[in-house]
């Protein structure tokens, strides 16, 4: 089967100085430590030439070695921690806005009375004009909730613990 991967001048620029990035405080790291190319490549178990290589922020490089790299400088850093679901801002923006359209009053039917607005309406349903960040604290509460009952598979990974079947 031919190869899928997207050749490194396809990135996107931001990407690319990401990684660009990424080597050059690897590199840092390593000198800032006395130590050579060869002696972290040998740590590593790849080749000086791919260290360099890694040091030169090239994106073909395995993304294995650049996370070795990174655990190297900091073995009690935790990667995948920058891309968990809570920290996913635009996944959590989607869920405040389904939260704030699954809020809002629906219109009264004809022949009903329209209750009243209370003050607990206005907490519940803020204005336009109200910060959003006033009320995220208790959507992503919801948010949660829903998750852990919804979708166990989910509420386990994200307590890192394996499904229990129902």
């Amino acid at each position: 089967m031919p190869r899928q991967n997207t050749p490194p001048s396809d990135y996107p620029q931001a990407v690319l100085q990401q990684i660009e990035k990424l080597a050059q405080n690897i590199a840092i790291a390593r000198k800032r430590r006395g130590e050579s190319q060869a002696q972290w490549a040998k740590r590593l178990g790849i080749s000086q030439p791919t260290m360099a290589r890694i040091e030169r922020g090239d994106p073909s490089v395995a993304m294995a070695s650049y996370v070795m790299c990174m655990w190297l400088i900091n073995p009690k850093g935790d990667l995948a921690e920058l891309i968990a679901p809570q920290n996913d801002h635009t996944a959590l923006e989607r869920e405040v806005a389904k939260a704030k359209a699954q809020r809002k009053p629906k219109a009264p039917q004809p022949n009903s009375p329209v209750p009243p607005k209370t003050n607990a309406d206005s907490a519940v349903y803020p204005s336009q004009e109200s910060d959003l960040a006033s009320i995220i604290p208790g959507l992503l509460n919801e948010a949660r909730q829903e998750w852990t009952s919804a979708a166990p598979g989910l509420a386990a990974l994200m307590a890192k613990k394996p499904p229990q079947k129902p």
